[in-house]
């Protein structure tokens, strides 16, 4: 059986690599979109490189330093490693390295993400234990998906 970080190189041999902050940002942003994220679920900054391997959907995304973001939704503290990788599907993000979350006193790191489906209103994030949390999806959306999703309420409201 090969080792993790020899199955990691031959991944990243077939992938479509990304380079520089502006580019990388643009990649990631693209990335969520097509999932079906919302755009502020990964605030990584400073991306220098990002990359993805459609067929296995691994993608990778690097940081020049580890981050933190607050998210006031939540009112949760989640740190970003250099690297942050995972395998990717439409709504989903599984075998998530590089990221953990503040509970109370402790790190936890994050494993999965999910959203339930198009449209949906919660997503929900495991540790590698199983265990899970979910949180209104709005919690992570920028400024300008908040105001559709708020259109897009009314609009039905009216309908």
């Amino acid at each position: 059986m090969a080792s993790n970080s020899k199955m990691v190189v031959n991944e990243r041999s077939r992938a479509e690599i990304v380079h520089g902050s502006e580019n990388c940002y643009n990649h990631s942003i693209q990335l969520l979109e097509e999932l079906g994220f919302p755009k502020g679920v990964l605030p990584l900054k400073d991306l220098v490189e990002c990359g993805r391997v459609r067929e296995s959907g691994f993608v990778w995304m690097k940081q020049k330093a580890p981050s933190e973001h607050y998210f006031e939704g939540t009112k949760t503290l989640v740190s970003y490693g250099i690297e942050v990788t995972a395998y990717v599907e439409k709504f989903k993000m599984k075998k998530m390295s590089g990221i953990k979350s503040k509970q109370m006193f402790v790190w936890v790191p994050i494993s999965e993400m999910s959203v339930d489906g198009f449209n949906g209103e919660k997503m929900y994030f495991k540790t590698p234990l199983g265990i899970g949390k979910s949180f209104h999806v709005t919690s992570f959306m920028s400024v300008e998906e908040k105001e559709n999703y708020k259109n897009k309420e009314v609009e039905i409201i009216e309908d």
